[in-house]
């Protein structure tokens, strides 16, 4: 016999509605009756049949992503966390990057896939806002400025920046030199933010940002303009790796002779040498509460603005011995 959501109903004692949003992914619904449907599931042994559910709702249980790129650490961590997310409640996750034919025919892609909504991820959402998305296509956009279109999901990438350069000028550095991202990023904006709103809570006049374009080698060649820097906030670890290398080419000792502190916390930070200090992005949770609004939308919910915490890691390549 095959397992209904009535039959989970009755042996969790709740409506077959709220075993619906169970199935769904919806956060509109409390732990414990979560857990008790989770459990019902589990001890009968359902499954989700996708096509019953896409005939009977209009839904295909398929979400989209819209990405400008794969090529960086930060990108291809948040399409891990998606996709896991995504698994998670049951939903299938469709891929699109940002072409020559820009955001438009993106959406235009996965509107032929028949998605139910989509996450924008990061730089793809400067793209986002300059056109409006197909009426009938939800949509999530993670590290945006507020925009009542959308739900927001956000790193805080402002107060990570602020924590790097205050933890740099707790070492006894003078001032504190910036490897920023592409001006075009919002995350890259806001990690210059922090880090200029940290200098001046510290009366230090900012050196104007050497500028990258988040690989490591955009931070080797950076890092040429940085000879008399002895305290560096990278906006991200990939940059800073290359910065590194250009310092220890140069022959200066690190972080003796300049510490250096980058963005991310990538899986090979602490493998770097020395290891990286670093302000930790959580990739997982970031994945996670941008799938979750995503869900929440399709389902008929409001749009939200969420900002997930960061945390610095310390480590040697930034405090002396």
């Amino acid at each position: 016999m095959r397992v209904s959501m009535a039959h989970v109903a009755e042996r969790a004692g709740v409506s077959a509605q709220t075993v619906s949003r169970v199935v769904n992914g919806s956060p509109r619904v409390d732990p414990a009756t979560r857990q008790r449907v989770e459990k019902a599931m589990a001890d009968l042994g359902y499954r989700m049949h996708r096509a019953a559910r896409a005939l009977r709702t209009g839904q295909t249980s398929t979400i989209g992503l819209v990405v400008s790129t794969l090529a960086s650490v930060g990108n291809s961590r948040m399409l891990q966390a998606i996709s896991e997310a995504a698994a998670a409640r049951d939903y299938a996750l469709a891929v699109v990057t940002v072409g020559e034919r820009g955001i438009r025919e993106a959406f235009a892609r996965l509107r032929s896939q028949g998605v139910d909504g989509a996450v924008v991820l990061n730089e793809a959402t400067e793209l986002a806002r300059d056109v409006e998305p197909p009426a009938d296509l939800h949509v999530v956009v993670v590290d945006s400025p507020p925009d009542a279109r959308f739900s927001i999901v956000q790193t805080d990438h402002a107060g990570g920046a602020r924590v790097a350069t205050a933890h740099l000028l707790a070492q006894g550095h003078e001032t504190v030199h910036h490897v920023a991202g592409p001006a075009r990023s919002y995350a890259a904006r806001e990690r210059e933010r922090g880090w200029r709103e940290a200098l001046a809570d510290a009366g230090v006049a900012p050196h104007e940002p050497v500028r990258g374009d988040w690989t490591s080698s955009s931070g080797h060649r950076a890092a040429a303009d940085l000879d008399a820097a002895t305290a560096v906030f990278v906006a991200n670890d990939q940059m800073a790796l290359g910065a590194l290398r250009a310092f220890a080419e140069a022959g200066r000792r690190i972080p003796a002779d300049v510490a250096v502190v980058g963005f991310d916390d990538i899986v090979d930070a602490a493998e770097f040498r020395p290891p990286l200090t670093t302000v930790r992005q959580d990739f997982d949770a970031l994945g996670a509460r941008a799938v979750a609004a995503l869900v929440d939308a399709i389902e008929g919910g409001e749009t939200v603005a969420e900002t997930v915490p960061t945390s610095l890691v310390v480590r040697a390549s930034s405090v002396a011995d």
